[in-house]
């Protein structure tokens, strides 16, 4: 089978990056990274791809007028690497809709909550704040509603008495760890697809709050 070509997007640390250039690396996903993309030049996840060989490229937000003229060239930008999928790791962007639909079914975004809980911003914090016992992350399809297409994987987490949101989000760390790069090796086996307003893997409809790891 020909290897996927990815395209990353990240903003920061890139540490979901280096997972999946890991699991590269090793033979575990069938793929190749044929670029990392940020919006902030000094995110260290480029410092991560060029340590690996992989092509970088920097748009800056700031140099652009609206959202819809930053999302018009960074679709330029991303076309240029012709990929199979698009990979939102830790990409701080509201997307437009012209982008969503350019890479319908073909673009996937983590998200630390156990979605439909806790869409946006601060969901460690509002995990503890709502006493709640699970906390975790989800992997997803992404669609035009914010943190809202099809979940694919999830992975849970015990919220801990003494947790704070940088104990809990520790944990839920080393789970993204783990499934992000799953979800991409499923992807990349052709397992895995989105229909309507739900994920398919190997030919079964997955449900609303997609599958668990461990299973």
């Amino acid at each position: 089978m020909v290897p996927s070509r990815l395209v990353v997007l990240i903003s920061g640390s890139g540490s979901n990056l280096q997972a999946i250039i890991d699991a590269c690396n090793s033979g575990e996903i069938n793929a190749n990274i044929a670029a990392v993309i940020s919006n902030k030049a000094d995110a260290y996840g480029l410092e991560r791809a060029k340590q690996a060989g992989i092509a970088t490229a920097v748009l800056s937000h700031k140099d652009f007028d609206s959202r819809e003229a930053y999302d018009a060239q960074l679709m330029n930008v991303i076309d240029t690497f012709a990929p199979n999928l698009v990979v939102l790791a830790g990409f701080m962007r509201i997307l437009t809709p012209s982008l969503v639909q350019k890479f319908k079914g073909k673009m996937l975004n983590i998200h630390p909550s156990l979605l439909p809980k806790y869409q946006g911003l601060n969901t460690h914090q509002r995990a503890i704040d709502a006493k709640d016992d699970v906390h975790g992350v989800s992997v997803h399809f992404v669609t035009e509603e914010l943190d809202g297409g099809p979940v694919i994987l999830q992975a849970k987490v015990p919220v801990l008495v003494d947790d704070t949101a940088d104990t809990l989000a520790k944990r839920v760390h080393a789970q993204e760890h783990i499934i992000y790069p799953l979800v991409v090796k499923w992807f990349s086996e052709q397992r895995l697809t989105m229909e309507a307003d739900y994920a398919v893997l190997d030919e079964k409809q997955l449900p609303a709050h997609g599958a668990h790891y461990p299973e």
